[in-house]
């Protein structure tokens, strides 16, 4: 399987692209800002030269006046021997030439239509020349219009460029390759945070949970990616916390029934025993291999529960109406106990009626079971602004505040002597009853003081309630 490439490589990459780039495009400047220069330069030469001769051509000399006028003009440019002069009419006549070189006459006459001077560029003899081309209008009505041209080679500029050239041609590749070093130096310095990450993550085992990665020592970029990974690492080390104690309470759970049927059938085995006891044994294996029926099939659905189940089906809910349902169920045990049971409150709401009632079911028989005779339970709905809230109290002995946190950890009993029930649970059913709020999005709290319980309960409410 090819791996993709490093994120290092990458970077160097396209480092050494865009530095590529870049160096492209300003060696195409300089060379296109010095060929201007050399241009205007030329352009300046040009026209001081052209502007002599535009002053000793403003009038005409007599034809036998010209020899003298082209050996004054050589004088002129003596000094400078890359000047070039070619002046001819309109219509094509040469009236003065400074060398034999051959000039482009129609494209300066086309130049010369202009009234601008206009600069051109040629080859004649291997060599190159660059003119400035410009008309006069002699102040003699009779004479036509005269073009003057007035050159210079260019062949040292040209060399030039060329050494320019190649320098560039040969810079650009060298200052490529020392960019990608850059780069990659850059790169692996950049992303050294991210192996301090990778090294945080490999400590990271099921004995060190705790690691955590340096959020305040990585750049602004990464804060937000280290502080998600710590709150993950948060989350595991919760997980695995509740998981190591589950593993420990189940075990704990399952010892006692599991040692009390063996040491039930060893005793059973010891000797021979008559049918009657061989029943007696039985029924009492019968009723601890029901508890751990019960044991499983709770620790089941609260694993289910826990871990993201949701509702499986919903429909609109009377609050009211499941609690007079329940208390139907409940009312022959309450009248047997001496507790009374009061309702008050009417709301509607959307969630599954089976995982509904067995919390509420489980709340009413945790209230049942710690209230004494002539005691109370009530259930108390009200709306509040979106949210219904459903309270189960009972009257019996406080528990103490710092016991209220821990009464829905799996497995968690409170003091015996607060119940009296001799066959209490197994600590199982107010986790389930949290499970399954949580499992409709709501959230559930105890309260306890003066002698009373509460468990409050908060769920989204459907719809308004229409007046009774």
């Amino acid at each position: 399987m090819k791996h993709p490439a490093s994120l290092t490589t990458r970077l160097t990459l396209l480092f050494v692209l865009v530095s590529s780039a870049v160096l492209i495009g300003l060696a195409w400047v300089l060379h296109a800002a010095v060929e201007r220069h050399f241009v205007e330069m030329d352009r300046g030469i040009l026209q001081s030269k052209v502007e002599v001769l535009e002053r000793l051509l403003s009038r005409p000399p007599a034809q036998e006046e010209l020899p003298a006028l082209q050996q004054s003009v050589d004088e002129m440019f003596r000094s400078d021997p890359g000047l070039q002069l070619f002046v001819e009419t309109t219509d094509g006549n040469v009236l003065l030439s400074s060398t034999e070189t051959a000039f482009p006459a129609d494209r300066i006459r086309a130049l010369a239509e202009g009234k601008t001077p206009s600069v051109i560029s040629w080859q004649a003899d291997e060599s190159r020349y660059r003119g400035l081309v410009k008309r006069i209008e002699p102040e003699l009505a009779d004479i036509d219009s005269l073009i003057v041209t007035a050159a210079i080679n260019i062949d040292h500029h040209d060399r030039f460029m060329d050494r320019y050239s190649r320098t560039l041609f040969v810079f650009i590749p060298i200052a490529t390759v020392f960019s990608g070093l850059l780069g990659w130096w850059a790169a692996r310095r950049g992303l050294s945070p991210l192996r301090l990450i990778q090294e945080r993550a490999a400590a990271v085992t099921a004995s060190q949970l705790s690691q955590r990665l340096p959020e305040d020592s990585v750049p602004r970029e990464l804060t937000g990616l280290a502080h998600e990974l710590n709150c993950m690492l948060d989350r595991l080390e919760e997980a695995f916390r509740r998981l190591s104690n589950f593993s420990s309470d189940l075990a704990h759970e399952m010892r006692t029934p599991v040692s009390n049927l063996l040491t039930q059938t060893q005793v059973v085995l010891s000797r021979s025993r008559s049918a009657a006891e061989y029943q007696e044994v039985l029924a009492s294996s019968a009723e601890e291999l029901d508890r751990l029926s019960r044991v499983i099939s709770d620790m089941l659905f609260l694993a289910k529960a826990e871990n993201g189940m949701s509702t499986p089906s919903t429909q609109e809910l009377r609050l009211d109406e499941e609690i007079a349902d329940l208390f139907e169920f409940y009312d022959a045990l309450a009248e047997e106990e001496g507790v009374t049971l009061c309702a008050s409150g009417r709301a509607a709401i959307r969630g599954n009626r089976l995982m509904l009632r067995r919390a509420l079911s489980n709340l009413l028989s945790n209230a049942l079971r710690h209230t004494l005779p002539g005691g109370h339970v009530g259930v108390f709905i009200r709306d509040r602004n979106g949210t219904v809230e459903l309270t189960v109290e009972n009257e019996g002995a406080a528990i103490p505040a710092e016991e209220l946190p821990r009464l829905f950890d799996r497995f968690y009993r409170g003091d015996p002597a607060r119940s009296r029930d001799d066959t209490a649970g197994v600590g199982l059913g107010l986790a389930i009853t949290q499970a399954l709020i949580r499992a409709h999005s709501g959230t559930i709290r105890a309260e306890s003081g003066d002698g009373v319980t509460r468990f409050v309960v908060e769920l989204p409410r459907s719809a308004p309630m229409p007046a009774a």
